[in-house]
């Protein structure tokens, strides 16, 4: 590097040095005599100078704990804002005439916040205004979570002093649909034998097992080599063959039993965002209670699909859910006798959670697999263990029972749609004429019109449930 491109540098650091900063322009209210003077707006812990044409000799402020104010020529008076509020700067001349009457707001300092929501929430047409000594906030936002996060901000510089005015724009009704498939198995087998032994010749009779023969089962129908009959003989077989004096019969019970049940429920209901919607189709079973003063009352408790749920749409399509789902039903496997009355009990599944998903997609909120598994073995004591013989002093019992329960739900965004648009089940029949009825034996005429001709284009194909 030259020596010529040293001095230069070192002239132009130099230069820089010893050259003093000028602060930025600072906000001014120019003060004209004779002309109205416009209100001087003061942000709370800020400053603003204010200017006269004239000369002022003596000024004042009406409440010094809102603004605090001096001089910095005989023009130039330095405003500081203090606290919330309005008040009066009044400026004098030297003659004591009055030169002018200046308003004071002082509000809280937004500039700062509205940068940081510009930078927390870009592209969110909010609006911030001051009112006294809070903060109002209005416009449209996209969703519910920068609503709470632009008042949450808010909050931080006005505590508790925040007005809200903003709406939620979009879709904010929520449609859930909720699933309930169970599906219950049950097997039962059993198997037993009896023996028995008969004199004609005299009083001996010998029976032995675990079967009908000792439980009822007339001895001479077996013994005289007849099949029982009984109501409650299911799956018997009888052996029955004399020799001589002596009649021996054989008993052999078996029984196998199996049933596969199938539950399907599939409730619809829509609600607003943050709002509870509740939905039961059943009925209510009347109950017996005591009413304190030794008489009967009769309270009804609820049964059917239940679903309570509160949807609340958080950002976009994510939606947050709170369900209550249920499905109960009457059992009339059991029975309680009380003050008089038989009552059932109760078969209930329910679930109670909290998901978040986006729109259409689906969450097995709640499953059961339940498998019951029961052996038993029952025998006459020693006879039982005989080898192959033995097998006519014994009875076995096997019972199992599966059941698996799923519950899915799956949330829509949904808007309103036409009236004449949506089908009802009532849209596919009217009541028959009288011809229609006696003539051609029509037990429900045929629907004509709008809602008519959208119900029949579901016969085109499948429709309803099809269970295979």
């Amino acid at each position: 590097m030259s020596m010529r491109t040293l001095w230069t540098a070192g002239l132009l650091g130099l230069a820089l040095a010893t050259t003093p900063l000028v602060p930025a322009a600072a906000q001014t209210l120019r003060v004209m005599e004779g002309s109205v003077t416009s209100a001087l707006n003061v942000p709370m812990n800020r400053a603003v100078v204010v200017e006269s044409d004239v000369p002022f000799a003596e000024l004042s402020i009406a409440n010094p704990g809102i603004a605090d104010i001096s001089t910095l020529s005989d023009k130039s008076i330095y405003v500081l804002g203090k606290a919330p509020g309005r008040t009066t700067l009044t400026l004098l001349g030297a003659d004591g005439r009055l030169i002018a009457n200046v308003e004071v707001q002082v509000s809280p300092d937004i500039a700062e916040f509205k940068e940081r929501l510009r930078q927390i929430l870009p592209g969110e047409p909010i609006e911030v205004r001051t009112a006294n000594d809070g903060i109002v906030l209005s416009g449209t936002v996209s969703s519910t979570a920068k609503l709470d996060r632009a008042l949450d901000l808010a909050n931080r510089y006005a505590p508790d002093r925040v007005s809200n005015l903003m709406s939620v724009g979009g879709t904010q009704q929520v449609m859930l649909k909720v699933r309930f498939a169970e599906m219950q198995r049950s097997v039962s087998k059993n198997l037993s034998a009896s023996l028995g032994i008969n004199s004609t010749s005299g009083n001996f009779s010998l029976n032995l097992g675990s079967g009908q023969l000792t439980n009822g089962v007339t001895n001479d129908a077996v013994l005289g080599g007849a099949t029982p009959s009984s109501a409650s003989a299911n799956g018997i077989a009888g052996i029955g063959f004399s020799a001589g004096s002596l009649q021996f019969g054989v008993l052999l019970e078996a029984l196998e039993s199996k049933g596969v049940v199938r539950t399907l429920a599939e409730p619809n209901l829509t609600a607003l965002s943050g709002q509870e919607a509740k939905f039961l189709a059943g009925g209510e079973y009347p109950i017996p209670v005591s009413d304190g003063n030794g008489g009967i009352g009769i309270e009804y408790k609820p049964f059917g699909v239940e679903l309570n749920f509160t949807p609340v749409v958080v950002d976009g399509d994510i939606i947050n859910l709170t369900i209550n789902a249920a499905v109960s039903s009457i059992d009339s496997t059991v029975t309680v006798q009380n003050a008089g009355f038989s009552l059932n009990a109760f078969k209930r599944r329910e679930t109670s959670t909290t998901v978040e998903m986006r729109d259409g997609e689906s969450f097995a909120i709640a499953g059961l697999l339940q498998d019951d598994f029961r052996d038993l073995n029952g025998q006459v004591p020693w006879l039982g263990d005989i080898p192959i013989l033995g097998a006519l002093f014994r009875s076995a019992d096997y019972q199992r029972a599966q059941s698996e329960l799923v519950i899915i739900v799956t949330p829509h965004l949904v808007t309103p749609t036409r009236g004449e648009a949506l089908a009802l089940p009532t849209d596919r029949v009217r009541i028959p004429t009288e011809k229609e009825l006696f003539l051609f034996g029509q037990v429900a005429g045929r629907n004509t019109g709008a809602a008519g001709e959208v119900a029949r284009q579901d016969f085109s194909g499948s429709y309803g449930y099809v269970m295979e």
